[in-house]
């Protein structure tokens, strides 16, 4: 990515370029990244193809001021880490669900390695998850303001927990961004993906909250957790939304077009 796209990005988060990649830097960063760009499935309803490429990505994300889901996200973030300097190792995980472990390559997660010796998991693109990076060789409790975090050795794998509760296993061998087209694609497509049968479009708030807006619900959540929920009745109130909560401006409101194949 060359300086000035990455610069150009880090104005999306409103941060300056760090002098060094340090560990501090990264933490700065993660919870600005969370703030500023959206996690979001728009794509997916309004008939946009889902591009797991450098110029793709970095075009919605900075010249579009768009946001996407962990493929997108955190594939965007691993480029300007890697333009600041840091080492940085994209991770495949499956998610923890009622039914068991997702598909394979069903997330996205990155190993960043620092210059002062800091070897941490970022990840931009859960959702509701931890606000700042995750300590890589730690297996006690992490304090975050999104909950309290583990990672636990899982036969050669790691899983992260929140508050307790798995939510991905990570792999540990690093991969490449083609190596997500797969999993990008069924998510993007199938009637069995959760992406193509909701939508959703959430960030977290500059007071450490939450803003969600689920189809026409909107769910504003403050730091201490209390939740209010209230639903848009026009396509001018969804189409505000998107723009003032979001930054995206669009001209037709979404609806749920449901997977491709069967």
């Amino acid at each position: 990515m060359n300086s000035t796209r990455t610069d150009a990005y880090l104005r999306r988060l409103g941060a300056e370029r760090p002098a060094r990649a340090t560990t501090d830097a990264l933490r700065d960063l993660h919870p600005r990244h969370l703030r500023a760009v959206p996690f979001e499935n728009l794509s997916i309803h309004l008939g946009e193809p889902v591009v797991l490429d450098e110029q793709t990505l970095l075009d919605k994300v900075v010249a579009r001021r768009r946001g996407g889901f962990c493929y997108e996200l955190n594939g965007a973030f691993g480029l300007l880490l890697a333009a600041l300097g840091y080492e940085v190792q994209l991770l495949a995980g499956r998610v923890h669900g009622d039914e068991g472990l997702g598909i394979p390559y069903d997330h996205l997660a990155l190993r960043v390695r620092t210059v002062d010796g800091g070897d941490l998991i970022a990840d931009v693109g859960f959702g509701a998850h931890s606000h700042g990076p995750l300590d890589f060789g730690e297996r006690g409790e992490q304090a975050d303001p999104g909950g309290t975090f583990r990672v636990v050795d899982a036969g050669g794998d790691l899983d992260v927990l929140r508050n307790g509760k798995p939510r991905y296993r990570l792999e540990t061998r690093p991969r490449t961004l083609t190596d997500f087209r797969a999993g990008a694609w069924w998510h993007s497509t199938s009637p069995e993906s959760h992406f193509t049968q909701s939508l959703v479009c959430s960030r977290i708030t500059a007071d450490g909250g939450r803003i969600t807006l689920s189809g026409r619900t909107l769910t504003t959540t403050d730091a201490e957790g209390l939740k209010e929920v209230r639903e848009l009745g026009t396509d001018e109130e969804v189409l505000a939304v998107y723009r003032d909560g979001f930054g995206i401006g669009l001209s037709d409101v979404p609806t749920v077009r449901g997977g491709q194949f069967g």
